[in-house]
C-alpha cells in the first residue's frame, strides 16, 4: 500500500471512530434531557396540579360547611360540587401515577377519608343548628380533613396525606428538571467529540484538496455540513426543552390554589409546547450518525481503493 493510501486509511478510521463516538455520546446526552420532557408535561405536571386542585376544593368545601352550618345548610349546594371536583382530580392524579404504587395507595386512602369527612358533614347538616351535636360533627369532620396549610410529614389527615404525596411528586419533578453534573459531563463530552470530528473532517478535506487537486471532496463536505447542522439543531432543541422544564419545575414546586391552578396549567403547557416532537428527534441522531459515516466512507474509500489498485499493478 502506498503512503497516500495509508494516510487516507488512517484518516478514514479516525473519522469513523470519532463519528461513532460522537453519535453515541450525542444520543445519550440528548435522551437524558429530552427523555424526561414528555413524562413531565403529560404526567408529572397534571398530577401535581390535580393534587393542588383537590386541596383547594376541599378547603372551599370546608369553608362553605362552616359558613352554612348555623343556617342548617352544611353539606348542601356548593359543598357537593367541591367534593365532586376533589374526587375527579383524585382520579386524575391516580391516572397520572407520578409516584408509583405508593402514590396510588395514598390516593385510595384519601378517597376513603373524604367519604368519611363527607359523612360527618352530612350528619352535621341533620343535627340542630348551633347544637353541641352539630359542633361535635363539624369538629370530627375538621379532624379528618386536617389543616390546609399543614407541612407536617406523617400527618394522618386528608390534608397531611396530600401534602406528603405532593412532596413526593415534587421530588420526581425536581429529578426530571434537574441539569446536574452528569448531564454537564455528558454534554461537555459531546462538544469535545463534535469539535474533534469537525476538525478531522476539515483536515481530511484539506488533505484531499492538496493531494488530488480538487477544490471539494463532496461527500466529506456533505458530512461536515450534516454534522454542524445536526449538532446545532439538537443543541438548540435541548436548550429549549431544558429551559421549559426548568421554568415548569419552578412553577410546580410552589403550591397553587384558586385561579392560579389553571394559570399554572397554561404556563406549563406553553413552556413544554413541542416537547414531544423534540423528544422524538432522538431517533434522528442514530440515523444521522449512520448517514455521516456512509458519507465519510464514500469520500475516502474510492481514493483508497484507487491507490491500492495502482500499487498492485
Amino acid at each position: 500500500m502506498s503512503a497516500t493510501a495509508r494516510d487516507l486509511a488512517r484518516r478514514l478510521w479516525l473519522l469513523l471512530a470519532l463519528g461513532a463516538a460522537a453519535t453515541v455520546a450525542l444520543f445519550g446526552a440528548y435522551q437524558a434531557v429530552n427523555g424526561d420532557a414528555v413524562p413531565l408535561s403529560s404526567s408529572s405536571a397534571p398530577g401535581v396540579l390535580a393534587v393542588d386542585t383537590v386541596k383547594y376544593a376541599l378547603d372551599q368545601a370546608q369553608q362553605g360547611a362552616q359558613r352554612d352550618a348555623p343556617l342548617g345548610a352544611a353539606g348542601t349546594g356548593d359543598f357537593h360540587t367541591q367534593i365532586s371536583v376533589a374526587n375527579q382530580n383524585l382520579a386524575l392524579a391516580a391516572s397520572d401515577n407520578v409516584t408509583g404504587r405508593g402514590g396510588r395507595q395514598t390516593l385510595q386512602t384519601v378517597a376513603g377519608l373524604i367519604s368519611v369527612y363527607s359523612g360527618w358533614i352530612e350528619k352535621a347538616n341533620q343535627a340542630s343548628s348551633g347544637s353541641l351535636l352539630q359542633k361535635a360533627y363539624l369538629h370530627y369532620a375538621q379532624s379528618v380533613l386536617g389543616d390546609t396549610n399543614t407541612k407536617s410529614l406523617g400527618d394522618p389527615s386528608v390534608m397531611g396525606r396530600l401534602f406528603e404525596l405532593r412532596s413526593e411528586q415534587v421530588k420526581v419533578v425536581s429529578r426530571q428538571t434537574s441539569f446536574g453534573w452528569p448531564l454537564w459531563l455528558g454534554w461537555s463530552a459531546v462538544l469535545v467529540l463534535c469539535l474533534s470530528l469537525c476538525g478531522a473532517l476539515l483536515e481530511a478535506q484539506r488533505f484531499s484538496r492538496r493531494r488530488f487537486r480538487r477544490r471539494w471532496n463532496r461527500p466529506l463536505a456533505a458530512a461536515t455540513a450534516l454534522l454542524v447542522a445536526g449538532a446545532t439543531t439538537l443543541g438548540l432543541f435541548t436548550w429549549r426543552t431544558q429551559t421549559g422544564m426548568t421554568h415548569s419545575g419552578a412553577l410546580l414546586i410552589r403550591p397553587q390554589s384558586g385561579i392560579h391552578i389553571p394559570d399554572a396549567q397554561a404556563q406549563v403547557a406553553g413552556q413544554m409546547a413541542g416537547a414531544g416532537f423534540r423528544a422524538a428527534a432522538a431517533g434522528w441522531i442514530l440515523a444521522g450518525g449512520a448517514l455521516l459515516m456512509v458519507l465519510i466512507v464514500a469520500g475516502l474509500m474510492p481514493r483508497i481503493a484507487e491507490y491500492r489498485f495502482r500499487a498492485s499493478r
